[in-house]
């Protein structure tokens, strides 16, 4: 019975501390101690340790994991099946032509995965092994972090980092606060503020907090950052006191603790249950398109080769069928396998025909891709353009598995803060009733150079607005969460040093608070420091002015505005109020509304972060309503939230507009630049953030992401909430199919007058798409309409995103019918799910931590280096890698398709047409290393063109280099071949007579021709031919092409006359002793293999020449205008007149260069000039006609020998 009392009065105490929604929970000892007897049993319970691992293998199940992962891949099965095969039965080959490639190719593979694992590993343990400070037994003890468990009492000093996710139990300061930065969770390098828990906030040295008795319970693991529901149950006298724990009370793994000296905290979570560690995704084995390409081209060519074999096992019998055609004498068959069954006997010779042809599926391939894979990755990773000067850091490849994806990339979602953004926050000027300030530009406490005092536009004010001016500054020195730090270093950097002095500076949880707080000083009015409940400012008039702190009506995202109430020297109350203009300007009731709003709408065009300023002042009845209001939403224990919510609403109405104010979140350098190349090059830039709408907007349209012709599409709460989303969905949907005709015809992205759209989303109502409410019977299928919407969106803007929604995201687009390459690029480890789930992931080195980068494929210091990443290595790459398949699958068609031919003339006796020498080295030795050096250093165009003229992307996108009619191609021409060196040779030789002995005789040499020969002959043409085939589709020619090319010919040659010309003592059969070099003797030899070689490459050549001449694409007429330049084509020729003349550019550049020292405004639109060209009915890059539109509208054609140089420029 007394069981049954103690589980009531659980479940009335949880129900008092809020907790009716109580998932699955824990509970965690402080300090390991056990509950004071007889209240609550004591059930010690197991948890991980605090172990991070991103590795995939272990010393154990290397081998084993890594030789699973390996045979899964076709080819690989495959030849094992084939090396069996041999191994087994009689077979015209030895196995070693098949093991040996085999062997090879799964060692370098397993040795490159290997030790990029290792390097995993390596980064794991030097997280895993770092120290940390553990308090028992009344004292401070170092241990590793890995050995941290649930219920330690962890002391955390200034500047380090949580080492597992923690509720904290006291800090330094007396408040029991702590300042913390999330930016390798989130991504903000801003001080958030965490409270410690009420009952235990006193305890500040190790004994005291050793001697802390009391118990945590809370939920299981959650991937929620935001979220954390618990309760603490702190034991004075044996008798329990519960306080409610929240998300302002966990420290996340990750975050740094900043400006409090040290703390003490018990961990909750740890090693791979942190909250960081559940946003990981999993790491799953990531596949280019280019490999899938190659599996299904393997299964092609597995059918041809089974197709041989069956036609040939088939036509041994039918040849065999007649007695006078049995096996000749001196291959005498045994009684045995006389007496073997028909259907045995069928399978062994189709297994031995199998074996014979079996290379046609290129073993060798996948060595040479892994290498040039592997190899290929240095030029990233050396590339002095990807060197960051200010970090010392080059862009680093985790995997080079990828490389060719870089080339295919369609869409990119990228973060915003910390990737696009540097998270420095500019003030740019500020609106008082109308009349604009422009301070001087202030970042971070420091003061940008140039001219001094503040530039005043329009009129002076009167005295009544010059009080409405100092009531705004004064306003937004008051309404602010700022902390102000006296030292001169923080992280360390030093800040706020004036003439050599140390002087205070801001911190706050909102970089753009800091901001205006530092524009007000620059303004005269200083903030100065809250002491004992008094906000100190010092005026114009150096006078301190002291305002009473009475109540701080907190930011959140749904009313988007913050509110303080201060009590004035005089006795006078005000609230002040700053926020959205959308959540300000409802509420206002009187002010210079229209002159506010007009500037506001400017600014926010202009991509800078508005806020709107207003004020009310409070009677003393007033106040004490507000008190009541306030006082008794706080003290409700359920739906704090929502009453608090209630009481805000209530108490910020009836204002008076002030003004507003304009910051900018400074954009990385050249990040408008690289997303409006990324735009040009075909590729769908998504910005997925965990920022609030307007500021992320505003970016969006700083880094060109938006533009001023773009028509913004909401699917936020917001609309939803006056909508259903059913309806709000079908309704962005009618708009955006309604234009879909217009933006299709405009597919060139140069017009800037055509209707496109940007659509922006949050978090919430991206969960309501994902998963539609069932109760609303017509919600047909959100996820389809959405994506639809979404295709027709120039640029998608996702904000408020939790982790796992951004991987949500991507998985979603990967998933769609299209299933286009995805990208993403992130710098904090909020990030890394996405960086994981996209076919892509790119870390960025920024300030946020190193999380990204030890999850992504590949890291790179800034985001401007992605131009180059993707428009220049990647479609390098890609060119490559899809010549190296198709060009390994054609050599070795013109390679087996002779020993098939020669079946038919030697009775399907599994005879070999070539020696077993040149079966086994054709593809390791003979004809790898031209195509090797091909994959790592062919450039069909100049790295410059493909920087400057980013659409030359599109040519190779949608894996345009790898499909069935290009495939189709290759294999046809290797056919083709493979006819002509056969019966070329064969006829040519037709003028034979046979002797006795069986041997052929030609009638004008006497000279001696066996089957070796004419094998050898074939083999010599054919080594050739695939030779010279590259040669005619290499562009990019340095010695060390002509060295390996011309190099693997005469090592061919002499291998085949040292081969041929010695007796090898270990050989048990001599069949190629002089063979090649009689042959060579051969005067119609030496004429059929010129001839031959000749009539092979001929169709391929004559069908370029006709192909660049009538249908030439645009990197041809590029490759024809470079050779006409000598390669210099992007300095002087027409394709320099697609981008803006180099002497207009320059002078335009210095004077905007100039405007910009007067007013450092970095979203300042350029006034861009555009030129229009358009492509006679032939085009080419060296001649052109411009379409010059002029201001009346009117269009000229002007022939194209009108001008030596581009046509003048006009604008637009």
């Amino acid at each position: 019975m007394g069981m049954d009392f103690s589980t009531l009065r659980t479940l009335i105490s949880r129900y008092c501390v809020g907790e009716e929604n109580w998932v699955d929970n824990r509970t965690v000892y402080i300090g390991h101690k056990e509950p004071p007897p007889g209240t609550e049993a004591f059930i010690q319970q197991r948890y991980p340790d605090n172990r991070i691992v991103s590795s995939k293998y272990t010393f154990w199940n290397f081998i084993p994991k890594n030789m699973f992962e390996q045979f899964r891949r076709v080819a690989n099965f495959y030849f094992l099946i084939i090396f069996l095969v041999q191994l087994i039965i009689d077979t015209p080959t030895s196995p070693v032509t098949s093991g040996l490639p085999l062997f090879f190719v799964i060692t370098v593979t397993a040795v490159k995965q290997g030790y990029e694992d290792w390097l995993r590993h390596k980064a794991d343990n030097s997280v895993n092994h770092c120290p940390v400070h553990v308090v028992q037994h009344g004292k401070v003890v170092r241990k590793q972090s890995r050995k941290l468990r649930v219920g330690d009492v962890v002391l955390v000093k200034e500047d380090e980092s949580f080492p597992c996710d923690l509720i904290l139990l006291s800090s330094s300061r007396d408040d029991g606060t702590c300042f913390v930065t999330t930016a390798s969770l989130d991504g903000e390098s801003s001080h958030k503020t965490y409270y410690a828990v009420q009952d235990t906030k006193a305890y500040n040295t190790e004994q005291e907090v050793d001697s802390i008795h009391a118990t945590i319970e809370c939920e299981q693991p959650q991937p929620d950052l935001y979220k954390f529901v618990g309760r603490v149950n702190v034991y004075m006298n044996n008798e329990p006191v519960a306080r409610p724990l929240g998300s302002e009370n966990l420290l996340l793994r990750g975050a740094t603790l900043k400006n409090t000296e040290y703390i003490y905290a018990v961990a909750i979570y740890t090693g791979m249950e942190t909250k960081m560690a559940l946003n990981y995704q999993s790491k799953s084995q990531k596949r280019s398109a280019v490999e899938k390409s190659m599996n299904a081209y393997l299964v092609v060519y597995l059918c041809i080769l089974i197709s041989k074999a069956l036609i040939n096992t088939v036509l041994k019998y039918v040849w065999q069928a007649d007695p006078n055609r049995d096996e000749p004498f001196y291959n005498d068959r045994t009684e045995t396998e006389r007496q073997r069954h028909i259907l045995i006997r069928a399978f062994t010779d189709f297994l031995a025909f199998m074996v014979l042809f079996n290379y046609i599926i290129p073993v060798s391939m996948y060595v040479t891709v892994e290498m040039q894979k592997f190899l290929g990755s240095y030029f990233i990773m050396w590339d002095d353009e990807m060197f960051d000067e200010e970090l010392k850091e080059r862009a680093v490849v985790n995997t080079s598995d990828l490389n060719e994806e870089l080339g295919q990339v369609e869409y990119i979602f990228t973060d915003k803060t910390g990737t696009l953004t540097e998270n420095n926050m500019e003030f740019i000027e500020c609106c008082v009733d109308g009349h604009v300030y422009v301070p001087h530009a202030i970042c971070n406490g420091q003061v940008m150079p140039g001219a001094a005092g503040m530039d005043m536009i329009d009129t002076s004010p009167g005295p009544e607005a010059k009080e409405h001016e100092e009531l705004f500054f004064r306003a937004l020195c008051l309404c602010h969460t700022v902390q102000v730090k006296e030292e001169e270093t923080v992280d360390g950097i030093k800040h706020g040093i004036h003439q050599g002095k140390s002087t205070s500076f801001y911190i706050s949880s909102s970089p753009d608070e800091v901001a205006l707080v530092e524009g007000m000083k620059r303004l005269g009015f200083t903030y100065l420091r809250l002491k004992d409940g008094q906000m100190e400012i010092l005026n114009r008039d150096d006078e301190i002015e002291r305002f009473e702190l009475l109540e701080v009506l907190t930011f959140d995202s749904v009313r988007r505005r913050m509110s303080v109430i201060v009590r004035a020297r005089n006795g006078e109350v005000y609230l002040f109020c700053k926020g959205a203009d959308s959540s300000i300007f409802p509420r206002v009731i009187s002010g210079k509304v229209d002159e506010v709003k007009a500037r506001v709408e400017h600014n926010a065009v202009e991509g800078l972060r508005t806020l709107c300023v207003a004020y009310r002042p409070l009677s003393t009845e007033q106040y004490e309503q507000v008190c009541h209001q306030l006082s008794m939403a706080k003290l409700a224990l359920q739906d704090r939230d929502k009453r608090l919510a209630e009481a805000y609403d209530l108490i910020e109405t009836d204002l008076i507009l002030l003004g507003a104010t304009a910051v900018e979140d400074r954009l990385q350098e050249k990040a408008a630049d690289t997303i409006e190349s990324l735009h040009k090059a075909g590729m769908k830039v998504w910005v997925l953030t965990g920022d609030k709408m307007e500021t992320a907007a505003a970016t969006c349209y700083a880094s060109k992401l938006f533009h001023r012709h773009t028509q913004i599409l909401e699917l936020t709460t917001k609309r939803t909430e006056e909508q259903s989303l059913h309806d709000v969905l079908f309704d962005l949907s009618r708009t955006v199919l309604r234009h879909y005709g217009e933006i299709t015809r405009d597919i060139s992205g140069l017009s800037g007058d055509c209707t496109d759209y940007g659509l922006i989303i949050d978090g919430a109502t991206l969960s309501a798409v994902m998963r539609p409410g069932q109760e609303d019977s017509n919600s047909g299928n959100y996820k389809e309409i959405f994506l639809e919407i979404c295709r027709n969106c120039s640029a998608v803007l996702c904000c408020r995103m939790a982790p796992l929604q951004k991987a949500q995201i991507v998985k979603m687009i990967k998933a769609s019918k299209e299933h286009p390459i995805t990208l993403a690029v992130g710098d904090g480890a909020n990030d890394v799910s996405m960086i994981l789930e996209a076919h892509v992931g790119i870390g960025i080195m920024g300030k946020e931590g190193r999380q990204a980068v030890r999850n992504s494929d590949y890291a790179i210091p800034k985001f401007k280096h992605l131009k180059k990443m993707l428009l220049v290595h990647g479609h390098y790459y890609y060119i490559r890698i899809s010549e190296l398949v198709q060009y390994f699958f054609y050599k070795n068609v013109c390679f087996i398709f002779p020993q098939f031919l020669y079946q038919f003339f030697c009775g399907f006796s599994q005879q070999p047409l070539y020696d077993t020498a040149y079966l086994t080295l054709y593809n390791i030795s003979f004809t790898s290393l031209p195509i090797l050096l091909y994959s790592l250093m062919e450039q069909h165009i100049n790295m410059d063109i493909l920087k400057k003229d980013p659409s030359l992307y599109r040519d190779i996108a949608k894996n345009s280099l790898l499909r069935w009619r290009i495939f189709i191609y290759w294999t046809v021409l290797g056919v083709y071949d493979a006819i002509v060196m056969f019966f070329g040779a064969y006829f040519l030789f037709d003028n034979t007579t046979f002797t006795s002995n069986g041997q052929l005789m030609t009638s004008n040499t006497q000279m001696m021709f066996g089957n070796w020969t004419f094998g050898t002959l074939v083999f010599t043409v054919l080594v050739f031919t695939v030779t010279f085939k590259l040669v005619l589709d290499t562009h990019y020619w340095t010695w060390i092409n002509h060295f390996v090319i011309w190099g693997s010919l005469v090592f061919f040659v002499v291998f085949s006359l040292l081969w041929g010309g010695i007796i090898w003592p270990f050989l048990n059969y001599q069949r190629m002793y002089y063979v090649f070099m009689q042959m060579l003797s051969s005067g119609p030899a030496w004429l059929s293999i010129i001839l031959l070689i000749t009539a092979s490459l001929l169709p391929d050549v004559v069908k370029k020449v006709i192909c660049r001449a009538l249908w030439p694409t645009t990197t041809e007429r590029i490759q024809n205008a470079d050779k006409l330049y000598k390669g210099q084509l992007s300095e002087f020729t027409p394709l320099a007149s697609l981008h803006a003349p180099p002497k207009a550019g320059r002078h335009r550049r210095g004077s905007e260069n100039q405007r910009n020292e007067l007013n450092p405004r970095r979203s300042e639109p350029f006034n861009k000039k555009v030129m229009f060209t358009r492509w006679q009915r032939t085009p080419d890059y060296s001649t052109f006609s411009p379409l010059l539109r002029f201001a009346d509208g009117s269009c000229r054609y002007i022939p194209a020998n009108a001008y030596s140089e581009a046509g003048p420029e006009t604008s637009v």
